[in-house]
């Protein structure tokens, strides 16, 4: 009879326990359905630009899709606050499918960095609902941190299988496949958050809601002038372009914060986002994205195309870096509330990255997979640490009303990290390569042939490589060095990205000295001043 009545407690948890379990089924579903498109596509996409060709590209696969998510993410978390969560998964859901089966018919590389900035719009309103869909669900602290093992369970499940079976999918049928796998798991999310979801509503104040629609508008201006400029500078140096989009970013930028804090409902809540017991969580949210997306998108074309694996050896190698962020999740959940304070668990997990980082950039990939594994079992744990405390600190932080807010914030700022370190490293790498490669043919007196090496998509191309080697052979020249120059260049400024992600980590872990006390109790956080 007891726990009949602590099922149906409004201060513990909204439904019955059966009628919870159904609706988060629907959630972990959506939790799947985004982790499993964030993981797959990275495996897939080396193969995917040698197709397509264009890798000045390579990046706008992964940002476009950032990019997207990072305006949509704020703008849903607020709304779902106003209007309830339910609506905007469902259509989220819908978008997501329909705009992954656009990718999967892609025939060059603008079509599918355009698709993939749709499916970041469905992407970007899932994120910004689906955690705090559960702090709806369930209001106690504890009671709320049991639901989010289950939904971590889930998201860990599409993590482990995401790069694995992204591999296979690209080896056996294509990578078309990694888009089309979407449609199934979208198809079971509808069903479960249209049936089982329920569309909950928080008491807002009377009188009219002001959307942000213009500081949407500029906030998308401001980030992808920044992408463009992060991307050019390392090409054009101090030029006129630089110069302008330097300007429109500064600009915009300025006219966003003033704005912002004249708007009721801001797309970036400007109090928020510079609130002392929040600064320090939030620019760890984005050094732990810039960590994560950095290796995510970039490992794959380390081993498929500096060290020639295939890509579902890739895949395999990839698999342990979001198990372990999955395990570390979990298993944070598990001890966060039978510690006195949590804080150091962030110590430990940007330390344990970026030591993990700075031993990958010493292999040289004729090491067994055990250790490369090892390393990236590490690495993940170490992310899965911050991640989840990012999120169940600042929900114990702020006050319920604005647990949307500051969720979606924290989740935007993540994927605008990924965005920073997906960008900034694929700009260092274009830029390092290019250099290396004219000082290898240099060494050959082969210049002629730089049109040939220009582009790190030959080196995902085996039959191309073999081709390009017959006719180097043919003309005199040494092909199969001169490749073996390419691959060791390419592996040489992919190593110096992982070491921007290790030194992202070293700030972030200089940064939770920072974050204000916090112990996760029955009731709220033990916060100073709260």
């Amino acid at each position: 009879m007891n726990a009949a009545i602590v099922a149906h407690d409004p201060d513990r948890q909204l439904l019955p326990f059966r009628e919870s379990m159904l609706a988060m089924l629907g959630v972990a579903f959506v939790a799947m359905l985004v982790a499993l498109d964030q993981t797959i596509v990275g495996t897939a996409l080396p193969r995917i630009v040698s197709e397509l060709k264009g890798f000045d590209l390579y990046a706008w696969v992964a940002t476009s899709y950032m990019l997207a998510s990072v305006i949509t993410i704020p703008i849903f978390g607020r709304l779902g606050d106003l209007y309830g969560r339910k609506p905007f998964l469902i259509a989220a859901i819908v978008l997501f499918t329909v705009a992954s089966i656009f990718c999967g018919m892609a025939n060059n590389m603008l079509f599918l960095v355009l698709a993939r900035g749709a499916q970041g719009i469905g992407g970007g309103i899932l994120i910004g609902t689906v955690f705090a869909t559960v702090a709806d669900l369930f209001p106690d602290p504890q009671l709320r941190l049991r639901w989010l093992v289950f939904v971590s369970t889930a998201f860990g499940l599409a993590n482990i299988v995401g790069p694995t079976l992204g591999g296979i999918l690209t080896q056996s049928g294509g990578w078309r496949l990694v888009f089309f796998v979407n449609v199934p798991v979208g198809v079971v999310s509808l069903l479960f958050v249209y049936f089982y979801l329920p569309h909950t509503r928080h008491p807002r104040k009377a009188g009219p809601v002001r959307l942000d629609w213009l500081g949407a508008l500029v906030l998308a201006v401001t980030f992808g002038a920044l992408q463009l400029l992060i991307e050019w500078f390392p090409k054009e140096g101090l030029s006129t372009t630089t110069y302008v989009l330097g300007a429109i970013v500064g600009v915009c930028a300025v006219t966003l914060v003033f704005w912002e804090k004249r708007m009721g409902d801001p797309i970036v809540p400007i109090d928020m986002l510079f609130d002392p017991k929040l600064m320090a969580l939030f620019a760890m949210s984005i050094l732990g994205g810039f960590a994560l997306f950095s290796l995510v998108f970039y490992v794959p074309l380390l081993f498929q195309g500096g060290y020639a694996m295939s890509p579902h050896d890739s895949g395999m190698l990839i698999t342990p870096l979001l198990l372990g962020t999955t395990v570390g999740s979990v298993l944070n959940n598990r001890i966060v509330t039978r510690i006195r304070r949590a804080n150091p668990i962030m110590y430990v997990g940007f330390a344990m990255f970026a030591l993990a980082c700075l031993y990958l950039v010493q292999l040289t990939g004729t090491e067994p997979h055990l250790v490369w594994m090892s390393c990236m079992a590490i690495s993940g744990l170490g992310l899965g640490l911050v991640a989840a405390n990012l999120t169940i600190f600042s929900q114990q932080i702020v006050s319920r009303e604005n647990l949307g807010a500051a969720t979606a914030l924290l989740q935007s700022l993540r994927t605008f990290g990924g965005m920073l370190g997906t960008v900034m490293t694929g700009a260092l790498l274009g830029h390092l390569y290019t250099s290396g490669v004219h000082r290898s043919l240099d060494s050959y007196q082969a210049n002629q042939w730089f049109k040939s090496f220009a582009s790190p998509e030959l080196l995902v191309d085996r039959a191309e490589q073999a081709a390009l080697i017959m006719r180097l052979v043919s003309a005199g020249q040494a092909g199969d060095a001169m490749m073996k120059s390419a691959r060791d260049t390419l592996v040489t400024s992919i190593h110096i990205g992982l070491g921007l992600a290790a030194i992202a980590a070293v700030i972030g872990l200089c940064l939770a000295w920072f974050v204000p006390p916090v112990r996760v109790d029955h009731a709220r956080a033990v916060v100073p001043g709260t």
